[in-house]
């Protein structure tokens, strides 16, 4: 049972990683919304975490020289495609930025409440069975 309990923490603690890290990279994409010739930068969140928790070969679509600021391997970044074409070359487009930015802090606050309630549940049990 614990290692069930530790394997589901660890695919989730993964999560909140990458999570952590797309939320970091879209910020860093609306702050040079400005920036002319940036180059607006994401990566896939499926394969990012296949690859983060073994369920993919190993080091596959990992940048070997991209760490995140926990000192972890960041997942292979790639450019966005532009909507439609800038004069100064800029390619974040402000619409698809604020809505991958809402869309990854919900599916972050999620990660939390179900690790939160797992852990609460596995407790639970952990006291039933230990009083009964």
């Amino acid at each position: 049972m614990i290692n069930r309990l530790t394997d589901a923490l660890d695919f989730h603690s993964q999560a909140l990683v990458l999570r952590a890290e797309r939320q970091r990279l879209i910020a860093g994409n609306i702050a040079n919304a400005d920036t002319p010739g940036f180059k607006a930068r994401d990566f896939d969140f499926a394969s990012a975490l296949r690859n983060a928790t073994g369920s993919a070969e190993a080091g596959q679509g990992i940048a070997r020289n991209i760490m995140t600021p926990g000192g972890r391997e960041a997942p292979a970044l790639r450019y966005a495609v532009p909507a439609q074409t800038n004069l100064d070359s800029n390619s974040v487009d402000m619409d698809r930025e604020r809505a991958a930015f809402g869309d990854n802090a919900v599916r972050y606050q999620a990660t939390l409440q179900f690790i939160n309630s797992s852990v609460r549940t596995t407790l639970e049990a952990m006291k039933s069975f230990h009083q009964g």
